[in-house]
């Protein structure tokens, strides 16, 4: 890598120093209790798989960003371009409400609130549908950088979707699962606010006694913890079904009478997530190179009783609330664009800005190129690392097809603004 301050038009410009993790991963040990509380909805296939341990590397991950030319960004001239205009400039709402200082991430080439601005202007002036002056829009405003995880530029990238259930408003014979709002008595925790060596690390629990304890778990709520706290929103038909809107983060409920409402993710009960896939594996039941979401589906329907034990070794637990909005909202507060939202590590790449994916079509044969221009406007508790992603794919079933296989290999391109680019040494 070349250091800082030299330039080379293929040199990685930016790099986050490793040792400043070494903090965050003893801390990740020593809170096993606890979760998340402030991800998002975005949950996907690695949720439930095995760790990705064959590209794992050795070394704490760090973000370094290599600048490449628009003509060597695989695939460039191919995409539906203004396909991203429309997400970006949801994103560009949210950046409005930002102070203009605010920085976007800790790497000066991402900018701060008002580098991004002008450039948000520009988007919205942009002909809708105009393919030809939407990829020169982003080649003439944005700089294009490879990211790398340490020398690293491949990297994981799955897929989630909105299920669809059935419930209804009350409880009988057929509709017996609750889905629950979040409870009062669950606090949350920023530890970032303790000390910056925390920053982005939560948890959540409850006050017991005068002491902080952890939540309730899975099983606890599901044999009666939340009781006569009237958290219930509805009901649904299927404890699997509800156990994979867990999984999603949100999802739509069709109702007895045929209309249907949207359930969002509303907060966690902090318990440490255990992916089901993993449990298969270590269990013998399955082999990892089988393991998608339907097949786990599958085996859980036709092992009811040993499914219920499997669900519950997973003790994290998803509260929901009523959506009113058109799609599922990510991290970032914006409405989700099917196969233009990327869900991505918040730790290292800030929501808004556009990313070149570049990664493989799932389930096609041979396998085709998966090439667009996405938006960083999610996240995830299985999405970690300088490289990893998750695309949201929509909703119903040929969404819940594509989320629910993919586990393809590939890379990124971080467009940032071109104004803030070093400049090549004179």
């Amino acid at each position: 890598m070349i250091p800082i301050g030299f330039w080379s038009p293929r040199a990685a410009l930016i790099k986050r120093d490793p040792k400043s993790r070494l903090n965050l991963a003893f801390l990740r040990g020593s809170i096993l209790f606890a979760g998340m509380m402030a991800l998002t909805a975005c949950a996907d296939l690695a949720a439930i798989l095995p760790p990705d341990t064959g590209t794992t590397p050795t070394r704490d991950p760090f973000l370094s960003l290599t600048p490449e030319a628009f003509t060597d960004v695989p695939g460039w001239k191919a995409d539906r371009h203004s396909a991203a205009l429309a997400p970006f400039l949801k994103s560009c709402e949210k950046l409005r409400a930002r102070p203009a200082d605010q920085a976007l991430g800790d790497e000066a080439v991402m900018g701060r609130v008002s580098d991004w601005l002008p450039i948000c202007d520009d988007a919205a002036r942009v002909r809708r549908g105009n393919d030809t002056d939407a990829r020169y829009f982003f080649e003439s405003r944005f700089q294009a950088y490879l990211a790398h995880n340490i020398q690293k530029t491949e990297g994981l990238f799955t897929g989630y979707y909105e299920p669809q259930l059935d419930g209804a408003w009350k409880p009988d014979s057929r509709y017996r699962v609750p889905i629950y709002s979040r409870p009062k008595d669950i606090i949350g925790a920023n530890l970032g606010s303790f000390d910056d060596k925390w920053k982005g690390e939560q948890i959540a629990g409850r006050l017991k006694g005068g002491r902080y304890v952890p939540y309730f778990d899975r099983a606890e709520i599901e044999t009666g913890a939340l009781n006569g706290q009237q958290l219930e929103i509805l009901w649904v038909d299927d404890a699997i079904d509800a156990f994979f809107l867990h999984i999603q983060g949100s999802g739509r409920v069709i109702l007895p009478d045929g209309t249907h409402i949207r359930l969002g993710y509303d907060g966690r009960n902090g318990r440490r997530y255990t992916a089901v896939g993993r449990e298969l594996v270590a269990a013998g039941v399955m082999r990892l190179e089988d393991v998608t979401m339907p097949a786990i589906r599958y085996w859980m329907i036709d092992n009811p009783a040993a499914a219920q034990s499997l669900m519950r070794k997973n003790r994290s637990f998803v509260f929901f609330k009523v959506l009113t909005t058109a799609g599922p909202i990510g991290a970032e507060g914006t409405v989700l664009t099917p196969g233009r939202s990327l869900a991505v590590d918040d730790k290292f790449l800030p929501y808004g800005i556009p990313i070149w994916l570049n990664t493989t079509d799932p389930g096609t044969k041979p396998l085709r190129p998966l090439r667009r221009v996405v938006i960083a406007q999610d996240t995830g508790s299985a999405i970690q690392g300088p490289v990893r992603g998750d695309l949201f794919w929509g909703h119903g079933a040929a969404a819940g097809d594509k989320a629910g296989i993919m586990k393809q290999r590939g890379s990124y391109y971080l467009l940032l603004p071109k104004s803030l680019a070093p400049k090549p040494d004179t």
